[in-house]
């Protein structure tokens, strides 16, 4: 079967960009991290930027919304296990954390299966009709799979900045002690 001209165009636009963010987010996965002052926000502005543009585009399909929010309530009782699992290192030298490495890697390689799959639905077997980019996120397994992601990534930023800020308070307030 053909496909759309423009969804082989955003899927050839997409695909480096989403290889890219993929083996960063791998490597953030792997080993001791040094805490950043920005990444928490830029990451947190991010998902909430994805996940308005996505609510819109499904906007009026229960299904789908309904999927996003329970992957989204989901994803942030994965993040609050993760956090648990983490190890935390505040050190002269700086912050450091050890994120729990299987569960963010499995949380990666589902999102890549639900987006290969979406890939091959879309171009292989569903009809000429239906082969654009709606159809491509209004799926609610993708929604689902997408919130899971966005509820880790978000609810672990967040506790991540609210440690660093903890930390770097308690050592101001020690160094400003007599």
């Amino acid at each position: 079967m053909a496909v759309h001209a423009s969804t082989t165009t955003t899927l050839i636009v997409l695909l480096p960009l989403l290889a890219w963010r993929l083996r960063s987010r791998y490597k953030r996965l792997i080993g001791r991290q040094r805490t950043n002052p920005y990444r928490p926000w830029v990451v947190m502005g991010i998902y909430a930027l994805l996940l308005g543009l996505l609510s819109r585009a499904v906007w009026g399909q229960t299904p789908a919304l309904q999927a996003l929010a329970g992957g989204l309530g989901a994803g942030w009782l994965l993040a609050c296990w993760a956090w648990r699992q983490t190890r935390l290192e505040p050190t002269p030298q700086g912050l450091y954390y050890t994120p729990h490495t299987h569960l963010g890697i499995a949380l990666l390689a589902l999102f890549l299966a639900r987006i290969a799959w979406r890939v091959v639905e879309i171009i292989w077997l569903l009809p000429e009709s239906q082969a654009c980019l709606h159809a491509f996120v209004a799926s609610p397994l993708t929604m689902a799979v997408f919130g899971l992601m966005a509820g880790h990534n978000t609810g672990y930023a967040l506790a991540l900045f609210l440690w660093r800020r903890r930390v770097l308070a308690a050592r101001r307030a020690r160094e400003s002690a007599p």
